[in-house]
C-alpha cells in the first residue's frame, strides 16, 4: 500500500510504553508457506500509563488466529487487528496474553522478520522486524526474558537455533507440549528445541535459525574460568571458509576482556552465515546472523581486505554483546549510542591487532596509522558528502519517517569519531573508567546518549555539556587556521576559528568542543612541540613558548576531530610534511592535498590532456603534478617506511571526494583530470613503480598477516598505475599474475588493473575469471562490481549497456542484496562519469531499478535511491534530468523507505 504521507516520528515526542512485557514464551512451528507462532506473554501496565489505556501491540503482515487473556479465548469483538497491529481496549493491570498468528516466510522478499534463504529459515528483527513474527510492543525500551520452542520437520531442518542457551530438545510429542508424534500417515518426523535467554532483551535482538547447517566449533575458557562453546554455522560445503571467523571471534573475546574487563556472559555464542541479508551482520544476543561476505574467508575466494573485513565485523557484532545488548537504546533516535560506540570499539580492536603483530614499535605506529587512514578515507569520501546533502542529520536524529534510512555513515562512522574525541579528551584510561561506570549504572537498561556522556564525564571530573552538541548538530564543522611566529618572544601563536554551514532544519550552529592535536616541526623535521588543543569558542588563540625557529605546523594529527581544515599550505610545505612529519597520518594527509591540488589545477584550466608546454619539454599536466611526483618519488624509495603506509601515500583521492571539493561537478572532466594525474604519476615514476612490482613478490605461501598484506598492497597499487597508464608490457605482467597467483588478492588486483585499462587482454581475463569462479557467489559479486565501476575506453560501449546485460546473467538476482549492491549500487554510486551520462540514460535506468526493488525489498531500494542525493552539485543539464527521475520515483514508489529519501532529496 502506498505511503502517500509517511508518518514522521520525533525524538521529543517520546513517551514510555503503556504496557511492559516481563516474559515471552514462543512456540514456533516452522513451515515455508504457513508458520504458526504461539506467543504467551506476561504483561503489566506501565507505571506512567493511564488506567484505561488500551493495549496496542505492533504487528505487520500477520494473520491473527486467536487471542486469549488469562486462558480465556476472546471473541473477535474484544480485539481488532489493522495494518499496524493488535488493539485490545480493556485489559487488567497484570495478565497473561496468548496470541496465535500465521505467516508465510517463503513470500517474505523484504528479508525482515522471518524469511527463507536457500530453503533455510532466518530472521532479521532490527529495527522493526519482530512485529512481522508476532504481536508485541516492538520498541527497544520493552525488555523481556525469552523462552523459545522451535518445531520443524527433522529432515528439512535438522538444526534449530535461537538466542541464549539450549535447555531441551527432542522428538515432537516427547516433551514439546504436543501430544502428537508426527504425521503417522506420511511418516514425517518433527523435532523440537527449546532455548532460554537468561538476560532480558528488546525484541530487535530476537533471532532464530533453522535448516540444514553444519558448524565449526571450539570451546574457550573465559577470564573467570568458565567454559563457553563457540560455533560458526554454515551450509554444508562451506566449513573450509570459517576458520578465520572463528579465530577472529576468539581474538575479540580476549580483547574485550583485556581492554575493558568485559566477559562473554553466555554458555554458548553462535555465528550463522546466510547469503540473503540486507546488512553486513546482526548482533542478536548469542546468535549473530551474518552476511556470508563477512564470514567466508580463505585464500581462494577472499582478498586481504576481505580477511580484515571479516575480523572487523565479527568483532563489531561480538562487542555489541555489551555495547548494545546488555545496555541498549531507549528509542531508535539513540541508535548511535550502540552503533557509534561499537564502531569505535571495532576500530580500536583492529588497530590493536595490527599493532600487536608488528615487528617493532615503529612498525606498530605505522600499522595504527594505516588503519586510521582507511577509516578516515571512508568518512571523508562518504560521510562528509552526506553531511553536505539533503539527508544531513546529527548522529542522533531529531526525526525520521523510516528508521531503516538512518542506519547511515553519519550514525555509525561519525558516531565513532565522536566517541574517539571523548577518548582524546579524557585519555584512554579515563575512557575505560567512564565505560565501566556506564555499565555499573545501566546494565540491563535501555538508555540515552546523555547517559553515556554523563558516565564519561563523571568518571573523569569533566564537564562535557558543550561536547554534547556533537549529538544534536548536523554538518561537518570547518576550522580555520592562522599561525604567527614572534622571533623576539620565541613564541608561536596558533589561532583557530570554527564555523559550520547550515543544514536542513538547522540554519544556525553553536560552537562545538573540538579536540585539535597539533605538532610544530623545525626546518630539519624535528618536533619542537605538540599538544592537544581544545577549541570551544568561535575563535581562540593558543601560544607555544620557546619556539626558536619558524615552525611548520602539523595540524589535526591522527584526524583528532571530524572537521574540514581551512588551511592552505603551499606545495613546498606539503612536500616537507610528506617527507618529515612525525605523525604518519599527516604524512598521508599532505600527500592527499598535493594530489588534490594537482587535480583541481587541471580542472581549473580545463586542460587535463593537452601537451601544450608550460615550459620547454613540460606539459600542463606535468607542471601541475610536479610537486606530487617529487614527493611520491621520495616515499617510494624510502625503505624505512612500511609498504602498507607507502601504499596509502600512493593512492589518490577518490572521485567522490574530489567532487565534494568543487562547486559544480562535471563528472566527465573530473574523471579526465583525475586519470591524467594518475597517468602522469605512473609515467614519471615508472622506473620506481616497476622496481616495486619486481621486488615485492611474496615467494612463500599466502598469509593474510599485516606485513604480507602490506607488501601485496603496495605492489598491486604500483601495478595498477602502470597498467592503467598503458606502460608497454605491464598488461601482460598483470595477466600473468592473474594466471599464476595462489590467492584472490593478487588475482583480483590483476583483473582490476586490466578492467580499468584499454588492454586487449581485459575482456579475455574477465571471462576467464568468471569461468573459474562460476560457482562462487561472493567472487562473482567482485566480478559484477569491477564491471559496474569500470572506466569506459574509447572503443567501448557505455558501461550502462554492460550493466543491463549483466542483469540477465544467471548469477544475478534482484532478490539478493549482495548482488544489487555489487552491480546497481556500485554503478549508480561508484561510477561517476558513466552513471551521470549527459543524455540522462543513467537516471532513467536508476528510476526503474529503484521502483523494481521498492516492490521487493524497500530497504535495499532506499539505499539505491540515495544515488541522487547530491543532484544539486552537478551541471544544470544533469540537475534537470535528475529532478525528473526523482519526481518519477516519488510519484510511483510505495514504501516509506523510498518516499522519505526522494522527498528529502527534492526538498
Amino acid at each position: 500500500m502506498r505511503a502517500d504521507q509517511p508518518v514522521t516520528f520525533r525524538r521529543l515526542d517520546y513517551r514510555a510504553p503503556d504496557h511492559l512485557v516481563d516474559t515471552i514464551d514462543l512456540r514456533i512451528e516452522l513451515d515455508p508457506a504457513r508458520t504458526l507462532v504461539s506467543a504467551t506473554l506476561s504483561v503489566r501496565r506501565g507505571p506512567h500509563a493511564a488506567p484505561d489505556a488500551p493495549l496496542r501491540f505492533d504487528g505487520e503482515a500477520l494473520e491473527a488466529v486467536s487471542v486469549a487473556i488469562d486462558g480465556e479465548v476472546l471473541p473477535p469483538t474484544r480485539w481488532r487487528v489493522d495494518e499496524q497491529g493488535l488493539t485490545i481496549d480493556a485489559t487488567p493491570e497484570r495478565f497473561e496474553l496468548r496470541t496465535v498468528v500465521a505467516l508465510a516466510p517463503e513470500r517474505n522478499t523484504a528479508l525482515m522478520g522471518l524469511y527463507l534463504s536457500n530453503g533455510n529459515f532466518f530472521t532479521q528483527c532490527e529495527a522493526e522486524g519482530f512485529r512481522r513474527i508476532t504481536f508485541f510492543p516492538d520498541r527497544p525500551d520493552v525488555m523481556a526474558r525469552y523462552t523459545v520452542t522451535l518445531i520443524a520437520e527433522r529432515a528439512r531442518c535438522p538444526v534449530l537455533l535461537s538466542n541464549g542457551n539450549l535447555v531441551a530438545e527432542g522428538i515432537e510429542g516427547e516433551g514439546s507440549g504436543d501430544a502428537s508424534s508426527g504425521d503417522a500417515a506420511g511418516g514425517t518426523v518433527r523435532h523440537w528445541a527449546r532455548w532460554e535467554d537468561p538476560f532480558p532483551k528488546p525484541s530487535y535482538l530476537f533471532a532464530l535459525v533453522a535448516g540444514n547447517l553444519v558448524a565449526q566449533e571450539e570451546t574457550l575458557a573465559t577470564r573467570s574460568g568458565r567454559e563457553a562453546l563457540l560455533q560458526v554455522w554454515v551450509e554444508p560445503g562451506n566449513l573450509d571458509r570459517t576458520d578465520h571467523a572463528m579465530q577472529s571471534l576468539k581474538r575479540s573475546i580476549r580483547w574485550d576482556e583485556e581492554r575493558y574487563g568485559l566477559e562473554l556472559d553466555l554458555d554458548r555464542f553462535m555465528i550463522v552465515a546466510v547469503a540473503d541479508f540486507n546488512m553486513g551482520a546482526m548482533e542478536n544476543k548469542g546468535l549473530n546472523i551474518f552476511n556470508t561476505k563477512y564470514v567466508f574467508a580463505n585464500p581462494r575466494i577472499a582478498t586481504d581486505a576481505d580477511f580484515a573485513g571479516v575480523e572487523s565485523v565479527v568483532a563489531h557484532e561480538y562487542f555489541h554483546n555489551w555495547t548494545g545488548n546488555r545496555v541498549t537504546c531507549r528509542d531508535w533516535f539513540q541508535l548511535t549510542l550502540k552503533e557509534g560506540l561499537t564502531v569505535f570499539r571495532d576500530q580500536e580492536f583492529s588497530a590493536d591487532m595490527l599493532a600487536g603483530a608488528a615487528s617493532c614499535a615503529a612498525a606498530a605506529r605505522s600499522a595504527r596509522a594505516v588503519k586510521r587512514i582507511e577509516d578516515v578515507r571512508l568518512l571523508r569520501s562518504v560521510q562528509f558528502a552526506e553531511d553536505a546533502g539533503p539527508m544531513a542529520h546529527p548522529i542522533r536524529p531529531d526525526s525520521y519517517q523510516e528508521i531503516n534510512n538512518f542506519y547511515t555513515v553519519t550514525v555509525y562512522e561519525k558516531g565513532a569519531e565522536v566517541i574517539r574525541m571523548m577518548q582524546a579528551l579524557v585519555g584512554r584510561d579515563g575512557f575505560a573508567r567512564g565505560l565501566a561506570l556506564y555499565f555499573q549504572r545501566h546494565d540491563g537498561q535501555a538508555v540515552t546518549c546523555e547517559d553515556f556522556v554523563a558516565a564519561i564525564a563523571d568518571a573523569n571530573g569533566r564537564d562535557l555539556t558543550q561536547f554534547g552538541r556533537w549529538y544534536s548538530q548536523a554538518g561537518t564543522p570547518r576550522v580555520r587556521v592562522a599561525g604567527e611566529w614572534d622571533a623576539a618572544a620565541r613564541r608561536y601563536r596558533l589561532t583557530l576559528s570554527q564555523w559550520c554551514p547550515p543544514t536542513p532544519g538547522q540554519p544556525d550552529k553553536q560552537p562545538l568542543h573540538i579536540p585539535v592535536a597539533v605538532g610544530l616541526l623545525a626546518p630539519d623535521g624535528t618536533e619542537m612541540a605538540s599538544a592537544m588543543l581544545e577549541l570551544t569558542e568561535s575563535i581562540q588563540s593558543f601560544d607555544f613558548e620557546g619556539i626558536d625557529q619558524p615552525p611548520v605546523p602539523s595540524l589535526l594529527r591522527e584526524f583528532s576531530a571530524p572537521v574540514i581544515l581551512e588551511h592552505e599550505p603551499g606545495n613546498e610545505e606539503l612536500a616537507f610534511l610528506v617527507s618529515h612529519d612525525t605523525d604518519a597520518f599527516n604524512r598521508w594527509e599532505a600527500s592527499q592535498r598535493l594530489a588534490l591540488a594537482s587535480m583541481l589545477k587541471l580542472l581549473a584550466t580545463g586542460d587535463s590532456t593537452s601537451s601544450r608546454p608550460e615550459r620547454p619539454g613540460a606539459s600542463a599536466t606535468e607542471a601541475a603534478c610536479a610537486p606530487l611526483v617529487a614527493s611520491l618519488r621520495g616515499v617510494l624509495t624510502d625503505d624505512s617506511l612500511d609498504p602498507a603506509l607507502r601504499e596509502q601515500l600512493l593512492l589518490l583521492p577518490s572521485e567522490g571526494f574530489v567532487a565534494e571539493q568543487v562547486p559544480v561537478v562535471d563528472p566527465t572532466t573530473l574523471r579526465s583530470a583525475r586519470n591524467a594525474v594518475r597517468r602522469q604519476v605512473a609515467l614519471a615514476l615508472s622506473a620506481e613503480l616497476a622496481q616495486i612490482v619486481q621486488t615485492l613478490r611474496d615467494p612463500g605461501p599466502y598469509s593474510p598477516d599485516a606485513a604480507c598484506a602490506g607488501r601485496r598492497g603496495l605492489r598491486n597499487a604500483a601495478l595498477a598505475l602502470l597498467v592503467e597508464a598503458g606502460v608497454p608490457g605491464t598488461d601482460e605482467v598483470a595477466a600473468q599474475q592473474f594466471r599464476d597467483a595462489d590467492n584472490m588478492t593478487d588475482r583480483l588486483a590483476a583483473v582490476s588493473a586490466l578492467t580499468h585499462s584499454a588492454s586487449p587482454l581485459r575482456d579475455p581475463v574477465l571471462q576467464a575469471f568468471a569461468t573459474e569462479f562460476a560457482t562462487e557467489p561472493l567472487v562473482l559479486d567482485k566480478w559484477f562490481m569491477l564491471q559496474a565501476t569500470m572506466h569506459r575506453q574509447p572503443a567501448d560501449a557505455p558501461v550502462l549497456d554492460r550493466v543491463v546485460a549483466l542483469m540477465g546473467h544467471p548469477a544475478y538476482s534482484m532478490r539478493n542484496p549482495n548482488k544489487v549492491r555489487a552491480l546497481l549500487v556500485a554503478f549508480c554510486g561508484g561510477n561517476l562519469a558513466e552513471f551521470h551520462r549527459p543524455d540522462g540514460a543513467g537516471y532513467r535506468f536508476w528510476a526503474e531499478r529503484v521502483l523494481d526493488l521498492d516492490a521487493l525489498n524497500p530497504q535495499v531500494a532506499a539505499r539505491l535511491a540515495r544515488s541522487l542525493d547530491r543532484w544539486r552539485k552537478f551541471t544544470p543539464d544533469r540537475q534537470q534530468a535528475m529532478q525528473a527521475a526523482l519526481r518519477d520515483v516519488r510519484e510511483r514508489a510505495r514504501s516509506p523507505d523510498v518516499l522519505e529519501v526522494v522527498g528529502k532529496a527534492l526538498g
